[in-house]
């Protein structure tokens, strides 16, 4: 290996420093801007439009809100125990929370006895049975129609046998024994049995008497009256015809003398009324007196025995009926337990089965909202489900302040949900989308900065030709969306893709007086083309 001199390592010292020294020269050379130069740059640029294309789209607005996720209508469920005539112990039947119970349902079992739900505005305050009548029969007997019983006359109030018999139905399908009036009602009813029959008999007796009296004269000797009666009557004859005819020669005449005429009739009418009395029938007024008797026994006994058999006639007692509103209902939550007491307080809390999301929009916004509307309702977890209005400015249930109120109630009922959709959606304080208005399908639609007023006040676009040249052509705009608006040709041609001026573009102090001065002379856009999508996520519900 050579060894550098110093010489040499001089040499290499001074080519190293001019390599650098020619590199630092030309960086500097770059940063150095002369008086000339710096003017030029310090110009502002040549000044030029802002065009954007026309495009195919889709506009909508929508009133976007937040709503509260809820089950309408809570009601606090009681039970009326007056007739039970002791504690009453809850059995079973305890619901969980959660659980949805429709009409003709069990709610509860207490001392082993149902308590079915049905609809109806009227609270159960008497138990009803065979002749009773009011607007609580006619209640149960619209409750029992529309689960398919049929209850009897709809129109009548009366509690009647065919009331009775629906009601026998109604238990039969939830598996439990009709309710009974008790032993008081089935005793009586047996005595009544008992009498009927006793006067039953009694009749059948006392007719026997009179159709077939006891005594009475023997049949030989009404033969016999019968016969002296007629040998009477010949005898009697024979003297008048006698006593008429000529006497013939040689017999004496008969002895005609009013004494003998007038002792034969005698013996001819005695004769006649021995026979009549022999013939005539026994007396029966006392047999037939003890038949009246016993008649009138017996109709008094049925109508006894008509009223027990109505008193034994399936009742309803009130503590085994509950009537609510309006049916499904989902069980909130359950005060009681098996075994608990029911004390007079409420066993359990109960809401529509429906689940519902209200909010609060303003009247205006409320105005372009529907009854029925869609509605895209966003889960807490981002997930996207649709729903439908229900009602649109009807207050809450007992809430008398909103009805005046410019916030105005919309309340939104989801479609069908998972049963994971329903557990995140329930309690949850979540986003709603409601179009209120769209276009049908794709239009051609500018952005709303591209329209001016024209002399006449007619909307007008300026379209920027291939050659750079502008043309105005007149439209007629329609919905406005999300900073677009749809535009239709009236006066030139207008096509996807075209060019549309939006502004102008250029710099430096003058620049900006110029934008001013151009900004002014451009006309304001028509009112038609300045809607926008309305929002109210103020979360009121």
């Amino acid at each position: 290996m050579t060894t550098m001199t110093g010489s040499t390592r001089t040499i290499w010292i001074m080519a190293i420093t001019a390599v650098v020294s020619l590199g630092a020269g030309l960086g500097l050379s770059r940063l150095i801007i002369s008086p000339a130069d710096a003017a030029a740059n310090a110009a502002p640029p040549e000044a030029g439009q802002i065009t954007v294309p026309v495009e195919r789209r889709l506009l909508a607005n929508d009133v976007v809100l937040r709503g509260d996720a809820i089950y309408e209508d809570p009601v606090n469920v009681t039970l009326e125990t007056g007739d039970l005539g002791g504690a009453a112990i809850v059995t079973g039947q305890v619901p969980e929370v959660g659980a949805t119970l429709d009409a003709g349902a069990v709610m509860l079992e207490v001392t082993g006895r149902p308590v079915i739900l049905l609809a109806g505005e009227l609270p159960v305050y008497r138990t009803l049975r065979v002749g009773v009548s009011g607007p609580d029969v006619l209640q149960l007997k619209a409750a029992l129609g529309a689960l398919g019983i049929d209850a009897g006359d709809p129109e009548s109030d009366d509690y009647d046998a065919a009331t009775a018999a629906a009601v026998v139905e109604l238990y039969n399908r939830v598996g439990y024994a009709p309710p009974t009036a008790g032993a008081d009602a089935d005793d009586a009813l047996d005595a009544a049995r008992d009498m009927v029959r006793s006067a039953e008999e009694q009749v059948t007796t006392a007719r026997q008497e009179v159709d077939h009296p006891q005594g009475g004269t023997l049949q030989s000797q009404r033969l016999a009256a019968r016969q002296d009666a007629d040998l009477a009557y010949i005898a009697y004859h024979e003297l008048l015809d006698s006593c008429a005819a000529p006497v013939p020669e040689g017999t004496d005449p008969p002895n005609c003398s009013d004494s003998a005429v007038r002792s034969l009739e005698f013996a001819m009418n005695v004769a006649i009324a021995a026979r009549d009395e022999a013939n005539a029938a026994p007396d029966t007024s006392a047999a037939q007196a003890a038949l009246t008797s016993a008649q009138r026994a017996l109709t008094d006994a049925r109508e006894d025995l008509a009223k027990a058999q109505q008193d034994v006639i399936t009742p309803l007692p009130s503590s085994e009926v509950v009537y609510l509103s309006a049916t499904p209902r989902r069980v909130d939550s359950v005060n009681v337990k098996r075994g608990a007491t029911v004390a007079g307080t409420a066993v359990m809390s109960v809401s529509g089965a429906t689940l519902q999301i209200a909010g609060n929009v303003s009247q205006t916004d409320a105005d372009l909202i529907a009854e029925g509307s869609p509605v895209t309702i966003t889960l807490p977890g981002g997930e996207d489900v649709t729903g439908t209005v229900l009602t649109v400015g009807v207050p809450a249930a007992g809430d008398t302040a909103s009805e005046d109120s410019d916030r105005k109630r919309v309340v939104v009922v989801p479609d069908a949900l998972t049963e994971e959709q329903r557990a995140e959606l329930q309690g949850a304080n979540v986003r709603m989308t409601i179009p209120v208005s769209s276009t049908e399908g794709e239009v051609l639609a500018v952005p709303t900065a591209a329209l001016t007023a024209g002399p006449g006040g007619e909307a007008r676009v300026e379209v920027l030709g291939d050659d750079d040249a502008s043309t105005l052509v007149t439209v007629e705009p329609g919905l406005a969306a999300g900073g677009f608006v749809e535009v239709t040709a009236v006066d030139g041609e207008l096509a996807e893709g075209d060019r549309v001026v939006i502004g102008i573009t250029g710099g430096g102090a003058a620049d900006e007086q110029g934008t001013d001065e151009t900004d002014a002379d451009t006309e304001e856009p028509t009112d038609d083309a300045t809607t926008e999508p309305t929002t109210d996520e103020s979360g009121d519900a």
